[in-house]
């Protein structure tokens, strides 16, 4: 397996994932390289497809990150392990979308096992992550998902679903485009869609409302079932760019 995380910057800090059993994570000095701390996890996990987020709750500032073995939280000042949860491991070994996180409480998911969230308690000095709900059925394709206010917005391998994030109750589900990966910007949600095409969609937890759909030209050919459109959409200066293996698209949307 080869790296594919986007490294956390915290202050003066570079946190990363190397995996395995003496740096499972690790913070280096962002300007030298030199280790400030590693934690050396007791399964020593493997590095999944995910990035490291940072969270505040329970009464510390941890570093949060989705593990093949499932998702962990270590303390961001020390590299002290504090918690795991173990329900987000992947049937097909390739634990994927970042986490998402709010309010103490942390949504991740992984491919063909479903998705959840854990609430972060103070326990006994450290912190316990209390399983609040977890379904097979839930947002868990590679597209990832986002949290607008009090609602999580993603994808399963069939439809779009929006869902009240502290409580897993799903408000609606529409086919859409299928899997998707998803970003948000200016009150909307940009899917870049499995089979290519993309879509604008309105943040409502009423309904799914598409403002506009179109597939971008000449898209290269897969060579298999597995060559899929992968990459997240970005918006930067107005400017909406989709990229697919060794084509990348560029739409003015100021």
């Amino acid at each position: 397996m080869a790296y594919s995380e986007s490294p956390l910057i915290v202050g003066d800090e570079l946190i990363c994932t190397p995996g395995g059993a003496e740096a499972t994570l690790a913070a280096l000095n962002k300007k030298t390289g030199e280790t400030i701390w590693k934690c050396p996890l007791p399964e020593g996990d493997e590095a999944a497809y995910a990035s490291a987020i940072l969270v505040e709750a329970a009464g510390a500032k941890q570093v949060v990150q989705l593990l093949q073995k499932g998702l962990v939280g270590v303390d961001a000042a020390s590299g002290k392990f504090l918690w795991r949860n173990s329900k987000p491991i992947s049937r097909f070994n390739a634990n994927i979308p970042t986490p998402v996180a709010g309010d103490g409480v942390v949504y991740a998911a992984s491919a063909g096992t479903g998705g959840g969230a854990v609430k972060l308690n103070p326990k006994d000095g450290g912190v316990e992550a209390e399983q609040v709900y977890f379904d097979v059925k839930m947002p868990a394709a590679i597209g990832g998902a986002v949290k607008i206010g009090d609602y999580l917005y993603g994808t399963t391998a069939q439809a779009m679903q929006c869902l009240e994030f502290a409580t897993g109750k799903v408000t609606w589900q529409e086919r859409a485009l299928g899997a998707a990966a998803i970003c948000y910007a200016d009150d909307r949600l940009y899917l870049h869609a499995e089979n290519g095409d993309v879509a604008l969609v309105e943040c409502s937890p009423e309904g799914y409302r598409e403002k506009g759909r179109f597939t971008p030209p000449d898209q290269p050919k897969g060579g298999s079932r597995q060559d899929k459109a992968w990459a997240y959409p970005v918006i930067a200066d107005g400017r909406l760019y989709i990229r697919d293996r060794g084509s990348l698209w560029c739409y003015a949307v100021k």
